[in-house]
């Protein structure tokens, strides 16, 4: 039995979905006796073909004893297998003839022709795609496979595959619902079938959508491709393309002929990149999109500032000027690094869009997650939930969407409530290269897209040589993200002309594709000819339309010669008007109290200690926590938890937002936070007490991220880019885990405002402390960040009245190590009541969140109090300075370590022990103070880190700079290691009492030389 034979069991209750393309629905199947829906049993003559044998049968002997649509079915299967009889014989002479034998056979041969015609079409909406026309070269087959799929009617003789022949090409066949090649037209031949079939799904168009669990989905791009004349443009569309066309190719050769020495990573290869975008934007615009947000690589970059977004071409022509001079502050980036945001009228809509096309490093990929970052706090600003005024598009390279792990982070925030974007449209240059690297050694996937069906995204790939294809693409992908609010990708296959840069051979690796991009003739000149031919434009026409572009950017030319100064700031990508004055300075140098009045304190406290909906039951446990904080109210005081939700709580009646996303942080890793209530008895009812303090109050999010650091960190980073009037926090699970998102930290975080002159205020939560668990959940790696601070260990600063706000504002990011629950509330206040944003890196604590010392009273956090950069000793030995004859510095933890030890041997007079809150930028002021206040203590740091982690390679040059080198800092704590800690308990704490006898040895450094 061939495999068509076996169809119909094999298939099983897959054949009744097929069989309903013929009006035969699955829910009107009925038996004779009319009960329930009848299944298709399993027999061993045929199954599903015995069933359609007795519902025959069935309508042999009465017509009315079977459902209308099997009686529609046969009555057409009779008519054909009869010879055009129309009438059914009478059932007596039926049962007992050989002619109905003869009938039975035609009958079930005809049924089956049908179903093999539908496997036919699934086929090709499934498989098409492997055998298009994709690759403008015609060297490569875009899904790297030769292979052609045997379903697929590439030659005559696979009808057979389906138990056709060719004699059947010319019959017509019922075409199902699941396709719509027929257009207004319910039957087909198989012939016509097949060809439209080739032509929707294997020229220069591959589609990948087949995966998609939503029927309805499906239905919506069948309909979008496969009805017949879709693909239709009229004149002045196919004008409007030709022109764009012109600036994206001219561009190119423009900067071409006038920096050939430069690297610009030009577009050329993909020059219909250009219309493509505009198209996208020009759909979406029409869909009532107000607001664009583009992250893209390098590739290109110029030319989409240019015909995209429309920067002023003299500046970015003025960019290749070697004698240029920066006026902004900061080392500023390469030309093809930066960004920009533009308001505009779009031309095809005439109505305003925003473009913003976001700054982003060489680091491929790492823009992805900031862009959708960005566009939600975008929506969320607007109340824009839906996604329907404010999207993305991201822009990749074909190497980097299949290699760089971060595409897979960020698809996976796609559908997250707290993350989603409401789709992105992502458009793929695909070069089919990755800079030298072969595409068959860059990947195991077929497709360098294939990451994007994780989240059941639509694939469309495209021949980048076929621009009236690669626009119908984009139009269609714009409308399925505004109609569907998912992601969507565009594959556009196409070549890279000259190397992965201006300067680089790339004969060297591809010779054989390089021979064939020489001889290459460029998209604008098919296309060109091709208009000219069908007499869309006159030759006259186009070279007009060529030299206009030319003129324009001759003329630009001209202008930028007279640019003699760089100003970074008009490439802002995320400008925040009326925060700076004019000129992009802050309006003052000044930061307030960060104090609040007390009623405000205990008000916060008493809404963070209550359920403030009805019937909601919590567990017991957390009943005992909310009677805690009720009783720290109560008495005036604070642990870590409540001081945290005084400083969240009155920020929002100020207005101000507050977002806290990561890992676990609705609860918080240790137990500790409870944001989100959970009733213990309705399934996801849960309740957010911090949005119950005032009715006015701006509303705040906490929301528990995917298990990835990379991807929500750069997220949130982009979240924070908005506006400055939100507090946006990112917490690690455990601190060191921040290493996964290293790339943030330091092409983004570290760096952002210097390259770009883009402020940014987000926090860094990341549990720190040495407690015996292990090496990988104890250092938050301070020493890293504070490495990358940017102040200056050997320049002893001039002391100036503004001076602890100046420092701020000159650092690059803010480091900080709280060993109070007041002044981490004050330093979360402080963040946004400073008059610019910086980054704050904040090292929270573990132990500490219930540790009996660790608590504050509200006296110091009411109006008039501060965040205290240092926390001087207060004991008996600050009241007799001069008997002091050890001070010990430190930050976090370890103080109370440290107080416990010098308590149990009696010390207190003899030793002081000043906390260091702020490390970055160093407190040179405040530490002069406190070792002029000890002239006669030796002066030591005491760190539980590793010596060659933590602090000391930090504050050790700038002790000796503010002490002028007069007096040595020794150091107290543990050796040097390669691991960050120990992953044995009992060493942890023979190495923590050997470094606290030190601590209080004062005979310790007799003898030693600094």
């Amino acid at each position: 039995m061939n495999q068509l034979r076996l169809l119909p069991s094999r298939l099983g209750a897959q054949a009744v979905r097929l069989l309903a393309a013929h009006e035969v629905p699955v829910f009107g199947w009925r038996s004779r006796s009319s009960g329930p829906p009848a299944t298709l049993p399993s027999s061993k003559d045929g199954g599903s073909s015995s069933y359609m044998e007795e519902m025959y049968f069935a309508w042999l002997e009465n017509p009315r004893s079977v459902h209308k649509s099997w009686d529609n079915f046969f009555r057409k299967a009779s008519e054909e297998a009869s010879s055009g009889s129309a009438q059914p014989r009478p059932p007596s002479v039926v049962r007992d003839s050989r002619s109905a034998v003869s009938s039975r056979t035609k009958t079930s041969k005809l049924v089956e022709d049908h179903l093999a015609v539908q496997s036919l079409i699934r086929a090709y909406q499934i498989r098409g795609h492997h055998v298009a026309q994709l690759d403008p070269l015609g060297i490569l087959d875009a899904d790297l496979d030769s292979f052609v799929p045997s379903d697929l009617i590439t030659t005559i003789d696979k009808l057979a595959f389906y138990d056709l022949q060719e004699a059947d090409l010319d019959k017509e066949f019922q075409l199902p619902t699941t396709t719509f090649i027929g257009g207004s037209e319910n039957t087909l031949s198989l012939r016509e079938i097949i060809r439209r079939l080739e032509n929707t799904y294997c020229q220069h168009i591959g589609l990948e959508f087949m995966f998609i669990n939503d029927v309805e989905q499906c239905q919506w791009i069948r309909q979008k491709f496969e009805t017949p004349g879709v693909m239709q443009f009229s004149s002045e569309e196919k004008r409007t393309l030709l022109a764009r066309l012109v600036r994206s190719m001219r561009f190119e050769d423009f900067l071409a002929r006038k920096w050939s020495s430069e690297k610009r990573f030009g577009l050329e290869g993909c020059e219909v990149m250009i219309p493509a975008l505009k198209t996208i934007i020009d759909k979406s615009s029409e869909m009532g999109i107000e607001n664009v947000i583009l992250g893209m690589p390098h590739r290109g970059r110029l030319n989409v500032l240019a015909n995209v977004i429309r920067k002023d071409l003299e500046q970015i022509f003025c960019q290749f000027d070697p004698k240029l001079e920066a006026a902004d502050e900061g080392s500023g980036d390469v030309k093809y690094h930066l960004g920009m945001y533009h308001e505009r009228i779009n031309r095809v809509t005439n109505r305003n869009i925003t473009l913003s096309l976001v700054a982003n490093p060489s680091h491929l990929e790492a823009v992805d997650p900031v862009v959708q970052g960005k566009t939600k706090a975008e929506q969320f600003y607007r109340g824009d939930a839906q996604g329907k005024k404010v999207m993305s598009i991201l822009v990749h390279g074909d190497a980097a969407f299949a290699g760089q792990g971060v595409v897979y982070e960020t698809f996976h925030l796609s559908d997250l409530p707290s993350y989603t974007t409401n789709g992105t449209v992502h458009v793929v240059v695909n070069n089919q290269i990755g800079f030298t690297t072969d595409p068959r050694m860059a990947r195991s996937s077929p497709y360098p897209t294939d990451v994007a069906r994780v989240v059941n995204a639509p694939i469309f790939h495209v021949n980048a040589d076929d621009p009236e294809a690669v626009i119908y693409v984009c139009s269609v992908a714009a409308e399925w993200r505004n109609t569907f609010n998912k992601d969507v990708v565009v594959d556009l296959v196409c070549y890279r002309r000259r190397g992965h840069n201006e300067m680089d051979e790339p004969m060297f690796t591809q010779p054989l594709m390089y021979k064939q991009i020489h001889r290459q003739v460029p998209v604008l000149k098919k296309y060109a000819d091709k208009l000219i031919a069908e007499g869309t434009v006159t030759l006259q026409e186009f070279e007009e339309e060529i030299a206009k572009y030319d003129r324009i950017c001759e003329e630009a030319y001209g202008r930028s010669k007279d640019k003699k100064i760089l100003h970074i700031k008009h490439w802002l990508d995320s400008p925040w008007p009326g925060f700076f004055n004019v000129d992009g300075e802050p309006k003052s140098m000044t930061c307030p109290a960060t104090g609040i009045p007390e009623d405000v304190l205990t008000h916060i406290g008493s809404v963070a200690s209550s359920v403030p909906l009805e019937d909601f039951k919590i567990h017991t446990g957390l009943s005992r926590i909310l009677r805690g904080r009720a009783d720290m109210t109560k008495n005036r005081t604070v642990d870590w938890a409540l001081a945290e939700y005084m400083a969240f709580g009155s920020l929002l009646k100020e207005g101000i937002h507050v977002r806290l996303s990561g890992q676990d942080v609705e609860r918080g890793t240790f137990s500790h936070r409870h944001h989100v209530l959970h009733d213990q008895e309705v399934d996801r009812r849960t309740c957010v007490p911090m949005n119950h303090l005032w009715p006015d109050q701006a509303p705040y999010t906490v929301c528990n991220s995917s298990l990835s650091e990379y991807g929500v960190l750069g997220f949130e980073l982009g979240y924070a880019m908005a506006s400055p009037n939100a507090l946006v926090l990112w917490e690690a699970q455990f601190g060191d885990f921040h290493n996964t998102a290293q790339c943030i930290i330091d092409q983004f975080i570290s760096t952002g405002q210097a390259k770009w002159v883009r402020h940014n205020g987000i926090v860094l939560l990341l549990p720190h402390g040495m407690e015996g668990m292990g090496p990988e959940h104890s250092s938050a790696r301070p020493e890293r960040f504070l490495q990358m601070s940017n102040d200056d260990s050997d320049a002893y600063p001039a002391f100036t009245k503004d001076f602890e706000v100046s420092q701020l504002y000159d650092c690059n990011w803010i480091v900080v190590n709280c060993s109070t629950p007041a002044n981490y509330f004050h330093v979360l206040r402080r963040q946004i009541l400073l008059p610019f944003r910086k980054p704050l890196i904040i090292f929270t604590p573990k132990s500490l969140l219930r540790h009996p010392e660790a608590k504050s009273s509200f006296d110091q956090m009411v109006s008039g109090t501060s965040f205290q950069r240092v926390i001087p000793e207060d004991g008996a030995a600050a009241q007799a300075p001069e008997q002091v004859q050890r001070l010990i510095f430190c930050t976090g933890k370890v103080y109370y370590d440290l107080v416990k030890e010098r308590s149990s041997q009696g010390l207190e007079e003899k030793v002081a022990i000043t906390r260091l809150e702020q490390i970055s930028p160093f407190p040179f002021d405040l530490i002069k103070q406190e070792a002029e206040k000890y002239p006669g203590a030796e002066l030591a740091w005491c760190q539980e880190e590793h010596k060659n982690m933590g602090y000391y390679d930090y504050i050790s040059p700038r002790f000796m700079t503010i002490l002028r080198r007069t007096r040595p800092i020794w150091y107290v704590g543990r050796d040097p290691a390669a691991a960050p800690a120990t992953g044995n308990r009992n060493t942890h704490l023979v190495s923590l009492k050997k470094f606290l006898d030190t601590a209080f040895n004062l005979q310790a450094f007799e003898g030693k030389t600094f």
